[in-house]
């Protein structure tokens, strides 16, 4: 791959290999350290699909005042190269979050509300998928986890 441009990953099997690989690999023994996972962050195939699921859940940008629509006009493929180029050379830096206030359900008080830039979002989405299947393999069946509707819920597996 060209040190200066990202490939093209149009599917995301190369991910879920990926994903498949770190879980089996959890899952086989309960020693077993990651220790080199940062690289798996900054994959193409790991950034396109953290996008897509960024891009899927929409909402407002951060601090840059940057919005996807403006993502979109700029280029996908534009973005995410200057991203992949930030993580590997180690440059990338998250920005502030926007602090906003939003009303609580009985409307008299507000509640913070943090709201990073897109790209923070993004690299937050990558670096989600890349360690989920890790802990994703220690899910006990009797665990509780935190459904839709914010309350605890047997697992369903």
């Amino acid at each position: 791959m060209n040190a200066k441009k990202m490939a093209n990953y149009a599917s995301n099997a190369k991910a879920q290999e990926l994903w498949k690989t770190l879980y089996l690999c959890a899952k086989e023994s309960d020693t077993r350290r990651f220790h080199a996972l940062y690289d798996k962050i900054y994959r193409p195939d790991i950034l396109w699909d953290a996008w897509q699921r960024v891009k899927r859940r929409k909402g407002s940008g951060g601090v840059d005042e940057q919005t996807l629509e403006d993502i979109m006009a700029y280029g996908e493929k534009n973005f995410l190269n200057e991203l992949y180029l930030e993580l590997k050379d180690k440059k990338y830096h998250p920005q502030p979050v926007l602090r906003t206030y939003i009303p609580k359900g009985d409307g008299k008080k507000q509640r913070p509300l943090g709201i990073p830039t897109i790209k923070d979002r993004v690299v937050q989405m990558a670096t989600k998928l890349v360690i989920e299947p890790i802990f994703e393999a220690d899910f006990q069946e009797c665990s509780l986890w935190l459904s839709s509707k914010t309350k605890c819920t047997p697992s369903h597996r």
